[in-house]
């Protein structure tokens, strides 16, 4: 279970970091208030996460979901490049998440 609540965690931060974009400097009310709730949920369930899962460990992959999913965002959203250099980057995070996942107790 903590690791469910970790992916989610994890998919919320992506959620409120694109929607930084879309708040244009939170002058926007929805765009800002479903980015603020989705920060609240992100950090809530983190923490809950925390609360089995080593910090390192929970904080790395919390980090390292949001990074991965932003940069497909980036991708898919903004017509940011996909450059085989940059796929491979996002290789290692996603390889290095699976080596947390694997190597911890919880």
């Amino acid at each position: 279970m903590p690791w469910m609540l970790l992916f989610i965690a994890g998919l919320c931060e992506v959620a409120w970091a694109i929607g930084l974009k879309y708040t244009e400097g939170f002058t926007r009310l929805w765009p800002s208030v479903a980015t603020l709730a989705a920060m609240a949920l992100s950090v809530v369930l983190l923490g809950l996460a925390m609360r089995s899962l080593p910090v390192g460990t929970a904080y790395a992959v919390w980090t390292g979901i949001g990074a991965v999913g932003m940069v497909i965002l980036g991708i898919v959203l903004f017509d940011e490049p996909a450059s085989a250099a940059r796929l491979a980057c996002v290789g290692l995070i996603v390889a290095g998440i699976f080596g947390l996942k694997l190597t911890s107790a919880a």
